[in-house]
């Protein structure tokens, strides 16, 4: 497999919706390591919006985001701010 441009990049991605997302996907694809900061009740409001199957992540959901790694965490708690900004 040839090298992607942005590998070795991480991307720390504090979007939600549809064009934060699709931005930090195609820098996914080309090779970035992104990891997808969501709420702790209930991670981005996409996972919820038009599910098609009950208690499965949307489609939508999904479309935006393969390609990156998530986390849950509480960002207005001064320990995981101090622990995003690492």
């Amino acid at each position: 497999m040839a090298d992607l441009p942005l590998a070795g990049i991480k991307v720390i991605d504090f979007t939600g919706v549809q064009s934060g997302p699709a931005c930090t996907q195609m820098l996914a694809w080309f090779g970035a390591d992104v990891l997808k900061v969501e709420r702790v009740d209930g991670g981005d409001a996409t996972r919820r919006q038009l599910r098609d199957i009950p208690d499965v992540d949307a489609l939508y959901f999904t479309m935006l985001n393969s390609n990156k790694r998530s986390l849950a965490i509480n960002t207005k708690t001064a320990p995981a701010w101090r622990s995003s900004r690492r």
